[in-house]
């Protein structure tokens, strides 16, 4: 549906062609790839967030910054600042709405930090098998 209105806009103004449209489509996807890893980050602990923003938050910022600039390269302004506000207004929105889910799926709030702990350290030991094998 998004995708639709975006190729209908760029066929509209008859600037850019198919292969323009389908960058803008894949600049668009690696904007909302590297924001969400961006905001996932916040969602760990101090303690055990440490491999999460040694490994994945530094590389989204800089996925997200050469996004940018890649963006301002080969698109309008216009476009580019229009795509990156879109995107960060739909992850916050995104995230919301997760968090409000799972709080309403968790009346014992113990028990959801307990499982979120759990599974903080389980990603820690996945990337830590990953990194020595």
């Amino acid at each position: 549906m998004i995708i639709n209105s975006f190729i209908f806009a760029f066929h509209l103004l008859g600037k850019y062609n198919i292969l323009m449209i389908i960058k803008y489509i894949g600049f668009i996807i690696t904007l909302l790839w590297s924001y969400s890893f961006i905001k996932l980050q916040n969602l760990f602990k101090k303690g055990s967030g440490f491999l999460i923003t040694l490994f994945v938050s530094n590389i989204s910022w800089f996925t997200f910054l050469a996004a940018c600039i890649y963006g301002f390269k080969n698109f309008e302004f216009y476009y580019v600042l229009l795509a990156i506000g879109f995107i960060i207004a739909l992850v916050h929105l995104m995230f919301g709405r997760i968090s409000l889910f799972i709080k309403s799926k968790f009346q014992n709030q113990q028990n959801f930090f307990k499982i979120k702990t759990y599974i903080e350290y389980l990603i820690i030991i996945v990337i830590l098998y990953y990194i020595f094998n």
